[in-house]
């Protein structure tokens, strides 16, 4: 167990980075004099090894939640004075981007769970007033339910238009999710709970009419992405707002400046997953291929999406092992 002698002695080099991290404001590291740098540099390494011992000891969660957020401000200030370039691109999607979802994973899993869990109230309380689905989904998309047609057959007869039509849609839902978290993320929440509520709805109602196949044949294809980028938002929209409640031992401006970083990296990444998806949902969803094409497609783009996160959180882990040596 970590002792407050520790702590104590400590505590004097993690209040002189801070002070060195409030003085580069928004100047940068331009603030600082070559001894300051040198220093900055050394105190970034102490409170990295620091943050390891905390973590280690259970009651010590306070204090390694404000190292977490103190390392995290100071990695962003040192190398915020990098060149950006469209060559960077790559680089961050094949690292920096799957590394940010390893790292925001407890965000994006309660998202997760607020769209499921309103998916399954959707469901259930549909079975139990099949009338619920006239509320939510409205007349001419019930009726076309009820006649046991797809609403979706329409895209095929305009499928550039279409696709064009459905990514700009799909980054206005997941932008939207994302940003609502300026609300000390109520707004990402509700739109959350109302997309799985909708889900939850819409595939009751279909199968009630025996239109299950049809419906989740059409959905495979392009809801392996574009469902993933829905949840990834409301992540970065719950970590933003976590930087307005809950500043920790950071002034709440720093915290949310944190945070805004953290949750636009994690937002990014979404921009690709949905240009997929809608091109997918605009062309080959509605198309006449036989269903099993559509799910094979689906599990692809499902099994490359984990498989591209999994490999992130292992570099994550393997840059956290090398930040504690």
């Amino acid at each position: 167990m970590i002792s407050n002698t520790w702590i104590e002695r400590r505590k004097p080099e993690w209040e002189r980075l801070q002070g060195l991290l409030t003085r580069c404001g928004q100047v940068g590291t331009q603030a600082l004099t070559r001894q300051e740098l040198r220093d900055l540099g050394l105190l970034y390494r102490q409170v990295a090894a620091d943050l390891s011992v905390t973590r280690r000891d259970p009651s010590a969660t306070q204090y390694s939640r404000y190292l977490n957020q103190l390392l995290g401000r100071a990695h962003n200030t040192i190398y915020s004075g990098k060149k950006t370039s469209l060559r960077q691109i790559p680089d961050f999607l094949a690292r920096s981007w799957p590394v940010m979802v390893w790292r925001l994973r407890g965000y994006v899993l309660v998202a997760a769970g607020v769209f499921l869990l309103f998916g399954i109230a959707g469901a259930l309380v549909t079975l139990q007033n099949p009338d619920f689905a006239l509320q939510v989904l409205g007349p001419r998309m019930v009726r076309t339910i009820q006649e046991h047609k797809m609403w979706t057959t329409s895209i095929v007869s305009v499928k550039p238009l279409a696709a064009s039509s459905i990514a700009t849609n799909n980054l206005t839902v997941t932008f939207s999710t994302f940003a609502m978290g300026v609300t000390a993320g109520l707004g990402t929440l509700y739109l959350l709970a109302f997309n799985g509520l909708l889900m939850g709805v819409v595939g009751t109602a279909c199968a009630l009419h025996g239109l299950s196949l049809s419906l989740w044949s059409f959905v495979a294809g392009h809801g392996s992405l574009e469902i993933p980028a829905i949840l990834f938002s409301g992540g970065a929209g719950l970590r933003l707002a976590t930087g307005i409640l809950f500043p920790g031992r950071l002034r709440r401006s720093d915290a949310l400046k944190l945070a805004a970083r953290e949750a636009i990296q994690l937002e990014l990444g979404c921009i690709p997953l949905l240009l997929v998806a809608g091109t997918v949902e605009g062309f080959f969803s509605p198309s006449p291929a036989p269903p099993w094409e559509k799910f094979a497609l689906g599990m692809l783009l499902f099994s490359f999406l984990l498989t591209w996160i999994t490999l992130g959180s292992k570099a994550a882990r393997a840059a956290s092992l090398q930040g504690t040596d």
